[in-house]
């Protein structure tokens, strides 16, 4: 009731006030509105979309299909040549505005609905379309109801679409909310009602609102409070009325989801902080990190490092603060890629663990860094400064705190027992205990290191210094030049092997400036300019490996290959059967069935014997192409799993819930 009495007293005060007061409203309309074709020669039979693009004044909005609690959506009027119908308005994902304690679903900024008109078969010649348009705007203190009439002409013809036109239509129906693929439950109680919507755990956040598409259904100025429940998100807010079922659109971020759900059992999430989980996750991250270092990338730094500490037995050196520095290095570099990995997830991003690691650049750092301290520890040069290895180390807090943030950081691209399900549950854990298993982790890496400094007994059982230790360092140069190999071969994956010649060029043009430094040292002279030099080749590197055009190949994970209609093209007339299937990150459904089907070794085998190719379409970013081909298919969207079986004219579309017996079958 409320919502109706402020529409009719700003009605009223637009239409009523005298012209002094409306003098501040301006002209109308106050939404510029364009009627858009996205072909004007729509071939006969076939379909054509319209949009009305839409530009509110500065100050004002027009209103989503759920006004909320005032106002009212557009309505259209068509006058359309016999045969030719027009379907709904579509309408892009909303904004919410609040004005005195009313919630306003809006659009403030460009926006724009879309329509799509159908042709008869026998369609000929010009058609004439004109529309009339009814839609209220409103700024914070006034509405005023406007009304358009808009027209164009269309000509029967191929129904080619302009590139231009193309990409402009592909950026509105981007905006559009996409089909969920699963549908959700949800239970009122005490006027309150809970909304289990399917979400997998790894999918992205954001910033979670649903809104409902019927005004009767929730209270829309109540806040909602959206909790994560392993592959399902759980909405709790108040209700308004009993509706039978419940329809909206689940917005997270910058993207929309249709969402529908039916009465059913949605018990109560504990809000309670999980002790539980939070102590099990930390415990693990340090026997991860524990078992971290004996990794290749790892244990040869601390070797040596823990091996300077024997020193301490004859009163030299301050082991304690040795230790303490090198674990506050360790722990702060873990806590600084663990809250930029949350950081980046909660701006939903879809991220792990060593996420830096797929960025060239990173890898080609690393890299450069690891043949660095390989080739130090093989001999070819010392290291004077505080930075790679003990003697840098050795020389105080200061070079332990800073060895210790190496071992982080090159720690990252090894990966060892626990940390897995560790650090899987910190990225579900409340941001604190997040931040503790990180901690943890890093604890788990300084740990030896850390019991060495404060337990003399330990370091009474290092040998004492001597010759040998440079015959273990020589050994221990083994470890990191197999791990530089195994970055070069991380880069070519990908990068191609173009990317990986440049970054073998870039590593041998610094291993030549490192021996020339060698050379250098050996006869008593200066580093020169040398360290100048080695800064260059890195920021020569970083530079190639950005204009590197990324490797695309999911084949490389045994899983397929990216789709494209022309790759598609391409194996059909090579007479192979294709199995093509269409995914995204936030479908509940698909990821079920790739982990329990299409992933296992009994599909995977079914298919390579067969000779299946496998072409992967990712509509996780809604991806415009692929949505039209979905769309060609008979589907509002994913999961889409399409068999081309050689020779036949058409695919066969497999049931949107897999079992490996369809595969099978059809592999024989």
């Amino acid at each position: 009731m409320k919502a109706w009495c402020f529409m009719l007293v700003s009605i009223a005060a637009a239409l009523l006030a005298p012209p002094a007061a409306a003098q501040p409203v301006g002209p109308g309309p106050h939404v510029q509105i364009e009627l858009v074709t996205e072909t004007a020669h729509p071939a006969p039979g076939g379909e054509v979309t319209l949009a009305f693009a839409s530009v509110p004044d500065k100050g004002w909005h027009a209103y989503w299909e759920n006004p909320g609690d005032a106002g009212f959506p557009a309505s259209a009027k068509w006058t359309l040549p016999k045969g030719v119908t027009a379907g709904p308005i579509r309408f892009p994902v909303p904004q919410r505005l609040t004005i005195a304690g009313l919630m306003n679903y809006v659009y403030e900024g460009p926006f724009a609905q879309l329509v799509t008109l159908k042709l008869p078969a026998d369609a000929r010649g010009e058609l004439p379309i004109a529309v009339e348009l009814d839609y209220l705007v409103c700024t914070d203190a006034i509405c005023v109801p406007e009304k358009r009439k808009l027209s164009t002409l269309l000509t029967v013809g191929d129904g080619a679409i302009p590139a231009d036109r193309r990409a402009r239509f592909d950026g509105w129906r981007k905006a559009l909310p996409k089909p969920l693929g699963s549908s959700g439950t949800y239970q009122l109680e005490g006027g309150r009602v809970r909304l289990a919507i399917p979400y997998p755990a790894s999918a992205p956040g954001g910033d979670f609102y649903f809104y409902p598409l019927a005004q009767n259904m929730l209270d829309h100025a109540a806040p909602q409070t959206v909790t994560r429940d392993g592959d399902r998100l759980v909405i709790d807010t108040a209700a308004k009325g009993a509706p039978t079922a419940l329809e909206g659109v689940l917005a997270i971020g910058g993207q929309g989801f249709i969402v529908s759900a039916k009465p059913g059992a949605v018990p109560p999430i504990d809000t309670a902080f999980p002790w539980a989980a939070a102590l099990a996750a930390f415990f693990g991250a340090v026997l991860g990190g524990l078992l971290l270092n004996v990794m290749p990338c790892v244990f040869p730094i601390l070797s040596l490092k823990a091996l300077s500490l024997a020193k301490a037995n004859d009163g030299a050196g301050h082991p304690r603060s040795e230790a303490l520095a090198y674990t506050a290095g360790v722990v702060l570099v873990c806590l600084a890629l663990g809250g930029t990995l949350l950081a980046l997830r909660a701006g939903g991003a879809t991220l792990g663990w060593a996420f830096q690691l797929q960025d060239p650049r990173v890898i080609l750092i690393l890299l450069l860094l690891v043949t660095g301290i390989a080739l130090n520890l093989a001999g070819l040069f010392e290291l004077s400064a505080p930075g790679i290895v003990n003697r840098a180390a050795s020389k105080g807090t200061g070079g332990a705190f800073a060895t210790g943030a190496l071992a982080a950081f090159v720690a990252t691209p090894c990966t060892g027992p626990f940390m897995g399900a560790a650090l899987g549950a910190a990225l579900i854990l409340p941001w604190l205990a997040a931040l503790a298993v990180f901690a943890g982790l890093g604890l788990g890496i300084a740990l030896p290191f850390l019991a060495l400094g404060f337990i003399p007994a330990l370091r009474r059982h290092l040998p004492k210094p001597g010759a040998w230790m440079e015959n273990l360092r020589r050994i221990l140069s083994i470890p990191m030049f197999l791990t530089a190999l195994a970055l070069a071969w991380v880069l070519g994956r990908q990068t191609g092997v173009d990317g990986m010649a440049m970054g073998l060029l870039v590593t041998l043009g610094l291993a030549l400036v490192l021996w020339a430094l060698g050379r250098r040292q050996a006869r008593g002279l200066g580093s020169g300019l040398a360290w100048p030099m080695v800064l260059l080749i890195a920021i020569a590197g970083i530079w190639l490996a950005a204009r590197q055009p990324a490797e695309v190949n999911a084949a490389a994970s045994g899983y397929g290959e990216p789709f494209s209609e022309t790759r598609l093209a391409q194996l059909r007339a090579e007479g192979r059967p294709v199995f093509a299937y269409f995914t995204a990150d936030w479908c509940l459904t698909c990821k079920v069935n790739e982990k329990a089907v299409i992933e296992t070794a009994t599909v995977q085998s079914a298919l390579q014997q067969a000779r299946v190719a496998v072409l992967v379409g990712d509509w996780t970013d809604g991806n415009p192409e692929l949505g039209r081909f979905i769309e060609r298919h008979n589907r509002a969207g994913v999961p889409l799993y399409l068999w081309y079986k050689p020779g036949a004219a058409e695919p066969e579309v497999l049931p949107q819930l897999l079992a490996a017996s369809i595969f099978t079958e059809r592999t024989r």
